[in-house]
């Protein structure tokens, strides 16, 4: 049986006093509890965006626990308190400092209802993330060769266009959502400093975590060592995206997949994109967003031969924010291309005669050993 559990993200329509709005919730696991956050955008521009911290007793499908609540100044998108945010929302006579929470949770949702000190009273029911289902993109299948040509005619725009290769047909998720974590607040409030005190020691840059440059080069390279991060990596060569779609695969394997067996290359229109999203770059803003980020690459040099780029988010189920960006604008801003994985074999050596190789993509040892395996053994 699927153990049923609260951490994760949970997105919905809140109904509250004489309004209502969107309630964003944020639940981590630590231990015997759960902790997270949870934001309140109200549908009445009048009213600030509230937050609330959430810490329950224990671990049970049923919680009840109360809530230290602030409103959140909108333009440093910090807590604080009301009496220094007052006069800017002339219209509210007076906010809440905390709130009375109850509610439980169940394999497809989240049931939550609160009451405030100032009877301000409120409940929403939401759904669990699908960011860990199957794809619901519509695809292209293609074959090799239309998709050089597909690349060639379609996607000519150079810069127009980011692409990310998957060897299955996954969501899109970062590696801080698919870890089970979900408060972005608390990674940067806890995860990053510990990380930088113990990284800053073996890097010979001193990183500026006060700049969103570094701060994102500084996720990065800890993420292509392994640490999860709510970064996303990219590329603007299709043929880069394709090595690495196909890279984890042997010829094996692959040829002894079924016709069916596809790997996947997800493009986005990264112009279209920006241009029309807002883009902050810090992960721990109170609003939800998917942002193009491209970072120095500070003592990362495996960036510049890929080509890299990062989409930065809070976001669980990226494919399914994408989806209601496209419907509310009536544009196309994220497409998937599935090409067949027993053509691996050709692939990959047409990569190399294009200089794509795993020593060209990763300079040092491990790129040098893994190129010289794929040329000289027949895995």
């Amino acid at each position: 049986m699927e153990e049923i559990t609260m951490n994760g993200q949970w997105i919905g329509n809140a109904l509250g006093g004489d309004g209502t709005g969107k309630l964003i919730v944020n639940v981590d696991k630590y231990g015997s509890h759960y902790e997270g956050v949870a934001f309140i955008h109200d549908d009445d521009p009048n009213m600030p965006i509230s937050m609330a911290l959430i810490q329950t007793k224990d671990l049970s499908d049923q919680f009840e626990f109360r809530a230290p609540v602030h409103p959140v100044d909108p333009y440093s998108e910090q807590p604080v308190n009301w009496d220094k945010l007052k006069e800017k929302y002339p219209a509210v006579d007076g906010f809440s400092t905390y709130a009375d929470v109850k509610g439980t949770v169940n394999a497809d949702s989240l049931k939550i209802s609160w009451v405030t000190d100032l009877g301000v009273h409120g409940s929403a029911l939401l759904p669990r993330s699908r960011a860990n289902k199957q794809s619901e993109l519509i695809t292209q299948e293609k074959s090799w060769d239309e998709f050089k040509s597909y690349v060639a005619n379609t996607l000519k725009n150079r810069g127009q266009f980011l692409f990310r290769g998957q060897e299955e047909a996954w969501k899109l998720r970062t590696s801080f959502h698919r870890s089970g974590r979900a408060n972005v607040a608390k990674f940067v409030a806890e995860d990053i400093p510990a990380l930088y005190r113990h990284l800053s020691a073996r890097t010979k840059h001193v990183f500026n975590l006060a700049l969103p440059e570094e701060t994102g080069a500084f996720y990065n390279l800890a993420q292509h060592h392994g640490y999860p991060s709510p970064l996303l990596d990219w590329t603007y060569s299709p043929y880069v995206a394709a090595f690495f779609a196909y890279r984890r695969l042997s010829n094996s394997r692959a040829e002894a997949a079924d016709l069916d067996s596809k790997v996947r290359i997800h493009v986005l229109n990264r112009s279209a994109w920006t241009q029309d999203q807002p883009q902050p770059l810090f992960v721990n803003s109170v609003r939800l967003f998917v942002s193009v980020g491209e970072f120095l690459a500070i003592e990362n040099e495996r960036m510049i031969p890929q080509q890299a780029a990062s989409t930065v988010t809070n976001v669980d189920d990226i494919e399914a924010f994408i989806k209601r960006a496209e419907d509310e604008k009536g544009v196309r801003y994220l497409e998937a291309i599935d090409l067949p994985k027993r053509e691996r074999r050709r692939v990959m050596n047409e990569l190399a005669y294009m200089g794509i190789t795993s020593g060209s993509l990763f300079p040092g040892f491990d790129g040098a050993c893994e190129e010289l395996t794929e040329r000289n053994f027949d895995l």
